[in-house]
């Protein structure tokens, strides 16, 4: 298997993360009333999760096989 494949797979596995992470059920667990360093715990677990998801694509991508 080449690089761009593997590459390619990963970045769909993170894709199908992302749907997971920022779906119903898990989405569900964060609405709760409270505040993570001043901010609502949901906005803080979006925030956070979309923050690392990018931080992992970016490895992904400048990654070398």
């Amino acid at each position: 298997m080449h690089g761009f494949e593997k590459k390619g797979q990963r970045m769909i596995a993170l894709c199908m993360l992302g749907c997971v992470l920022f779906n119903f059920p898990i989405l569900a667990l964060f609405n709760v009333p409270g505040l993570l360093f001043g901010v609502p715990v949901l906005y803080a677990y979006i925030f956070i999760t979309w923050a690392l998801l990018i931080a992992l694509m970016a490895r992904v991508a400048e990654k070398r096989d």
